[in-house]
């Protein structure tokens, strides 16, 4: 093996052991999956709900989903017909998110994990707004 040949071999495996981070990074580079990911720790869902309490489309969401599970943000499941999606590893992801709002210095208001979808899944909170 030539000179150059190591140095070719050395610059692909140090490529290669940078393409899960890449990966992930990837996958949080978008406000879209990072909404995703925020509605999904409130447990699993599928798309058509993702759709409807995101209000985005069926299309888009999927394309995300897609995304987030190559990254390994996400993981599924088939039910019947559909696909129930949920955070990989909820726990690191938020340490991640929590080091990311430290990192970039935002204010409490505008973390990157605080999207309340309570409402949504909580019948009694979503009965008092009716009510209201």
């Amino acid at each position: 093996m030539t000179m150059l040949d190591r140095a070719d071999h050395e610059r692909q495996d140090a490529l290669e052991s940078h393409a899960a981070a890449a990966a992930l990074f990837h996958g949080l580079a978008d406000p879209t999956r990072l909404m995703i990911l925020a509605h999904l720790r409130t447990g699993e869902h599928k798309v058509k709900e993702l759709t409807e309490h995101l209000g985005l489309a069926q299309s888009t969401v999927s394309a995300h989903l897609s995304c987030l599970r190559d990254c390994g943000l996400v993981t599924s499941r088939a039910q019947g017909r559909a696909s129930m999606f949920s955070l990989a590893n909820p726990q690191l992801l938020l340490e991640l998110l929590g080091d990311a709002n430290h990192y970039i210095g935002i204010s409490e208001d505008h973390e990157l994990d605080t999207h309340d979808f309570t409402a949504v899944h909580d019948p009694s909170r979503a009965q008092e707004g009716v009510r209201q």
